[in-house]
Protein backbone atom coordinates (compact mmCIF):
# COMPACT_ATOMS: atom_id res chain seq x y z
CA UNK A 1 0.00 0.00 0.00
CA UNK A 2 1.27 3.45 -0.92
CA UNK A 3 1.12 6.11 1.78
CA UNK A 4 -1.10 9.11 1.08
CA UNK A 5 1.35 11.90 1.91
CA UNK A 6 1.10 15.65 1.64
CA UNK A 7 4.72 16.09 2.76
CA UNK A 8 7.64 13.74 3.40
CA UNK A 9 7.42 11.24 6.24
CA UNK A 10 10.44 10.26 8.36
CA UNK A 11 10.01 6.70 9.65
CA UNK A 12 12.78 6.34 12.22
CA UNK A 13 14.20 4.60 15.25
CA UNK A 14 16.91 5.38 17.79
CA UNK A 15 19.24 3.24 19.85
CA UNK A 16 20.57 5.02 22.93
CA UNK A 17 22.88 4.49 25.89
CA UNK A 18 19.81 4.33 28.13
CA UNK A 19 16.35 5.73 28.75
CA UNK A 20 17.23 8.91 30.67
CA UNK A 21 16.45 11.88 28.42
CA UNK A 22 18.86 14.10 30.35
CA UNK A 23 21.87 11.83 30.81
CA UNK A 24 21.73 9.34 27.96
CA UNK A 25 22.71 9.83 24.32
CA UNK A 26 21.96 8.46 20.86
CA UNK A 27 24.28 5.74 19.55
CA UNK A 28 22.38 4.91 16.36
CA UNK A 29 19.76 6.63 14.25
CA UNK A 30 18.16 5.01 11.23
CA UNK A 31 15.40 6.46 9.09
CA UNK A 32 13.48 6.10 5.87
CA UNK A 33 12.40 9.34 4.23
CA UNK A 34 9.27 8.65 2.22
CA UNK A 35 8.33 11.30 -0.33
CA UNK A 36 4.78 12.06 -1.50
CA UNK A 37 5.66 10.65 -4.94
CA UNK A 38 6.66 7.33 -3.37
CA UNK A 39 10.44 7.79 -3.45
CA UNK A 40 12.30 6.40 -0.47
CA UNK A 41 15.66 7.43 0.98
CA UNK A 42 17.34 5.41 3.70
CA UNK A 43 20.12 6.27 6.11
CA UNK A 44 21.68 4.40 9.00
CA UNK A 45 24.13 6.27 11.24
CA UNK A 46 26.25 5.13 14.17
CA UNK A 47 26.90 7.95 16.64
CA UNK A 48 29.66 8.43 19.19
CA UNK A 49 27.75 9.31 22.37
CA UNK A 50 30.77 10.77 24.16
CA UNK A 51 30.15 8.41 27.06
CA UNK A 52 30.69 4.69 27.70
CA UNK A 53 28.12 2.23 26.40
CA UNK A 54 27.24 -0.14 29.22
CA UNK A 55 27.41 -3.91 28.90
CA UNK A 56 23.66 -4.00 29.42
CA UNK A 57 23.06 -1.64 26.48
CA UNK A 58 25.47 -3.61 24.29
CA UNK A 59 23.60 -6.81 25.13
CA UNK A 60 20.33 -5.19 24.00
CA UNK A 61 21.59 -3.35 20.91
CA UNK A 62 24.75 -5.29 19.93
CA UNK A 63 26.46 -1.89 19.62
CA UNK A 64 29.84 -1.80 21.37
CA UNK A 65 32.12 1.02 22.44
CA UNK A 66 34.58 -0.07 19.75
CA UNK A 67 31.93 0.28 17.04
CA UNK A 68 31.30 3.96 17.80
CA UNK A 69 34.76 4.98 18.98
CA UNK A 70 35.69 6.68 15.70
CA UNK A 71 32.19 7.64 14.59
CA UNK A 72 31.10 11.32 14.58
CA UNK A 73 29.10 12.79 17.45
CA UNK A 74 25.45 13.75 17.04
CA UNK A 75 26.52 17.38 16.90
CA UNK A 76 28.44 16.53 13.71
CA UNK A 77 25.24 15.19 12.11
CA UNK A 78 22.80 17.65 13.64
CA UNK A 79 22.74 20.41 11.02
CA UNK A 80 22.45 18.01 8.07
CA UNK A 81 19.75 16.00 9.81
CA UNK A 82 17.76 19.11 10.65
CA UNK A 83 17.84 20.09 6.97
CA UNK A 84 16.86 16.57 5.92
CA UNK A 85 13.99 16.55 8.42
CA UNK A 86 12.76 20.07 7.67
CA UNK A 87 9.12 20.11 6.56
CA UNK A 88 8.64 16.41 7.36
CA UNK A 89 6.32 14.44 9.56
CA UNK A 90 7.62 11.64 11.80
CA UNK A 91 6.58 8.05 12.54
CA UNK A 92 8.05 5.51 14.93
CA UNK A 93 7.21 2.81 17.45
CA UNK A 94 6.72 4.38 20.89
CA UNK A 95 8.33 7.44 19.30
CA UNK A 96 6.06 10.05 20.88
CA UNK A 97 7.03 8.84 24.35
CA UNK A 98 10.75 8.35 23.84
CA UNK A 99 12.38 8.75 20.41
CA UNK A 100 10.99 12.20 19.60
CA UNK A 101 11.83 13.64 23.06
CA UNK A 102 15.34 12.15 22.87
CA UNK A 103 15.90 13.48 19.35
CA UNK A 104 14.69 16.91 20.44
CA UNK A 105 17.14 16.88 23.37
CA UNK A 106 20.05 15.95 21.11
CA UNK A 107 19.19 18.73 18.65
CA UNK A 108 19.04 21.28 21.49
CA UNK A 109 22.37 20.07 22.90
CA UNK A 110 23.79 20.67 19.42
CA UNK A 111 22.38 24.21 19.43
CA UNK A 112 19.55 23.50 16.98
CA UNK A 113 15.98 24.33 17.96
CA UNK A 114 14.11 21.88 15.73
CA UNK A 115 10.41 22.69 16.12
CA UNK A 116 8.59 19.36 16.34
CA UNK A 117 5.34 21.20 17.15
CA UNK A 118 5.02 21.93 13.44
CA UNK A 119 5.25 18.22 12.54
CA UNK A 120 2.65 15.48 12.59
CA UNK A 121 3.95 12.84 15.02
CA UNK A 122 2.61 9.35 14.32
CA UNK A 123 3.21 6.69 16.98
CA UNK A 124 2.78 3.17 15.59
CA UNK A 125 2.61 1.65 19.08
CA UNK A 126 -0.30 3.91 20.06
CA UNK A 127 -2.18 2.94 16.89
CA UNK A 128 -1.51 -0.73 17.66
CA UNK A 129 -2.79 -0.46 21.22
CA UNK A 130 -5.89 1.51 20.23
CA UNK A 131 -6.80 -0.74 17.32
CA UNK A 132 -6.02 -3.98 19.17
CA UNK A 133 -7.15 -3.36 22.76
CA UNK A 134 -5.33 -5.23 25.48
CA UNK A 135 -8.15 -5.20 28.03
CA UNK A 136 -9.95 -8.14 29.60
CA UNK A 137 -12.84 -8.08 27.13
CA UNK A 138 -10.46 -8.27 24.17
CA UNK A 139 -8.49 -11.09 25.82
CA UNK A 140 -11.69 -13.03 26.55
CA UNK A 141 -12.83 -12.85 22.94
CA UNK A 142 -9.38 -13.76 21.62
CA UNK A 143 -8.70 -16.73 23.91
CA UNK A 144 -12.23 -17.96 24.61
CA UNK A 145 -13.82 -17.22 21.24
CA UNK A 146 -16.84 -15.42 22.68
CA UNK A 147 -17.80 -11.88 23.54
CA UNK A 148 -17.36 -11.28 27.25
CA UNK A 149 -20.60 -9.29 27.34
CA UNK A 150 -22.47 -12.45 26.29
CA UNK A 151 -21.18 -14.38 29.31
CA UNK A 152 -20.40 -11.82 32.01
CA UNK A 153 -21.21 -8.32 33.20
CA UNK A 154 -18.03 -6.28 32.98
CA UNK A 155 -16.59 -4.26 35.89
CA UNK A 156 -18.02 -6.47 38.60
CA UNK A 157 -15.18 -8.08 40.50
CA UNK A 158 -16.76 -11.53 40.70
CA UNK A 159 -17.63 -11.53 36.99
CA UNK A 160 -14.20 -10.24 35.96
CA UNK A 161 -12.58 -12.89 38.15
CA UNK A 162 -14.45 -15.68 36.35
CA UNK A 163 -13.52 -14.24 32.97
CA UNK A 164 -9.86 -13.85 33.99
CA UNK A 165 -9.74 -17.51 35.05
CA UNK A 166 -11.21 -18.59 31.70
CA UNK A 167 -8.64 -16.44 29.86
CA UNK A 168 -5.75 -18.07 31.74
CA UNK A 169 -7.05 -21.53 30.87
CA UNK A 170 -7.49 -20.42 27.27
CA UNK A 171 -3.94 -19.08 27.12
CA UNK A 172 -2.43 -22.30 28.45
CA UNK A 173 -4.47 -24.29 25.94
CA UNK A 174 -3.65 -22.07 22.95
CA UNK A 175 0.08 -21.97 23.74
CA UNK A 176 0.43 -25.65 24.63
CA UNK A 177 2.57 -28.05 22.64
CA UNK A 178 -0.60 -29.49 21.12
CA UNK A 179 -1.31 -26.26 19.26
CA UNK A 180 2.14 -24.75 18.66
CA UNK A 181 4.82 -25.99 16.29
CA UNK A 182 7.56 -23.63 17.54
CA UNK A 183 8.97 -24.13 21.02
CA UNK A 184 9.26 -20.40 21.74
CA UNK A 185 5.50 -20.10 21.22
CA UNK A 186 4.74 -22.58 24.01
CA UNK A 187 3.78 -21.56 27.54
CA UNK A 188 4.52 -23.97 30.40
CA UNK A 189 1.67 -24.96 32.68
CA UNK A 190 3.86 -24.06 35.64
CA UNK A 191 3.23 -21.13 37.96
CA UNK A 192 6.91 -20.45 38.69
CA UNK A 193 7.70 -20.16 35.01
CA UNK A 194 4.55 -18.19 34.25
CA UNK A 195 5.47 -15.71 36.97
CA UNK A 196 8.90 -15.21 35.38
CA UNK A 197 7.29 -14.84 31.95
CA UNK A 198 4.82 -12.27 33.32
CA UNK A 199 7.51 -10.09 34.85
CA UNK A 200 7.88 -6.83 32.93
CA UNK A 201 10.28 -4.98 35.20
CA UNK A 202 12.91 -5.44 37.88
CA UNK A 203 11.22 -3.33 40.53
CA UNK A 204 12.16 -3.94 44.14
CA UNK A 205 9.03 -2.11 45.31
CA UNK A 206 5.78 -1.83 43.39
CA UNK A 207 6.24 1.90 42.78
CA UNK A 208 9.64 1.32 41.18
CA UNK A 209 11.51 3.67 43.50
CA UNK A 210 14.12 0.94 43.80
CA UNK A 211 15.07 -1.53 41.07
CA UNK A 212 17.35 -4.51 40.65
CA UNK A 213 20.52 -3.91 38.64
CA UNK A 214 23.44 -6.24 37.84
CA UNK A 215 26.54 -5.93 40.00
CA UNK A 216 29.42 -4.95 37.71
CA UNK A 217 33.10 -5.73 38.05
CA UNK A 218 35.96 -3.29 37.44
CA UNK A 219 35.64 -3.82 33.67
CA UNK A 220 31.93 -3.06 33.69
CA UNK A 221 30.98 -6.71 33.16
CA UNK A 222 28.15 -8.36 35.18
CA UNK A 223 29.34 -10.45 38.12
CA UNK A 224 28.02 -14.02 38.17
CA UNK A 225 27.48 -16.42 41.05
CA UNK A 226 28.68 -20.01 41.29
CA UNK A 227 25.72 -21.15 39.18
CA UNK A 228 26.47 -18.71 36.37
CA UNK A 229 23.56 -16.42 37.24
CA UNK A 230 24.08 -12.68 37.14
CA UNK A 231 24.23 -11.20 40.64
CA UNK A 232 21.99 -8.19 41.21
CA UNK A 233 21.63 -5.50 43.84
CA UNK A 234 18.98 -2.93 44.72
CA UNK A 235 19.62 0.60 43.42
CA UNK A 236 17.62 3.77 43.82
CA UNK A 237 15.59 4.73 40.75
CA UNK A 238 14.89 8.37 41.60
CA UNK A 239 16.31 11.46 43.23
CA UNK A 240 19.87 12.48 43.96
CA UNK A 241 20.98 8.87 44.48
CA UNK A 242 19.45 7.47 41.31
CA UNK A 243 21.56 4.57 40.08
CA UNK A 244 23.39 4.21 43.41
CA UNK A 245 23.19 0.95 45.39
CA UNK A 246 20.65 1.23 48.19
CA UNK A 247 22.88 -0.50 50.73
CA UNK A 248 25.73 1.89 49.95
CA UNK A 249 23.50 4.96 50.34
CA UNK A 250 22.11 3.71 53.65
CA UNK A 251 25.68 3.33 54.97
CA UNK A 252 26.94 6.70 53.75
CA UNK A 253 23.79 8.77 54.31
CA UNK A 254 21.68 7.18 57.09
CA UNK A 255 19.43 10.23 57.15
CA UNK A 256 18.14 9.36 53.68
CA UNK A 257 16.28 6.43 55.21
CA UNK A 258 14.48 8.70 57.65
CA UNK A 259 13.68 11.17 54.88
CA UNK A 260 11.94 8.45 52.88
CA UNK A 261 10.15 7.03 55.91
CA UNK A 262 8.73 10.48 56.70
CA UNK A 263 8.09 11.39 53.08
CA UNK A 264 5.21 10.95 50.65
CA UNK A 265 6.15 7.44 49.58
CA UNK A 266 4.04 4.30 49.49
CA UNK A 267 4.02 2.01 52.51
CA UNK A 268 5.35 -0.73 50.25
CA UNK A 269 8.39 1.38 49.32
CA UNK A 270 9.07 2.14 52.98
CA UNK A 271 8.66 -1.53 53.88
CA UNK A 272 11.05 -2.67 51.16
CA UNK A 273 13.64 -0.10 52.23
CA UNK A 274 13.29 -1.19 55.87
CA UNK A 275 13.91 -4.81 54.91
CA UNK A 276 17.09 -3.83 53.09
CA UNK A 277 18.22 -1.73 56.05
CA UNK A 278 17.65 -4.60 58.49
CA UNK A 279 19.42 -7.06 56.22
CA UNK A 280 22.47 -4.81 55.98
CA UNK A 281 22.41 -4.17 59.75
CA UNK A 282 22.42 -7.93 60.41
CA UNK A 283 25.43 -8.32 58.11
CA UNK A 284 27.51 -5.87 60.15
Amino acid sequence: MKLNLKRPLIVFDLETTGLDLVKDRIIQIAFIKVWPDGREERENLLVNPGMPISAETTKITSITNEMVEYEPSFQHYAKRLSETFKGCDFAGFNSNHFDIPMLAEEFLRAGIDFDFSKCHLIDIQTIFHKMEPRNLSAAYQFYCGRKMSDDYQAHLANEDTEATYKVLLGQLEMYSERHQTESDRCLPNDMDQLADFSRTNDNVDFAGRMIWKPILDAKGEPVKDENGQIRKQEVFNFGKYKGRPVAEVLRKDPGYYSWIQNGDFTYNTKQALTRIRLREFNKS
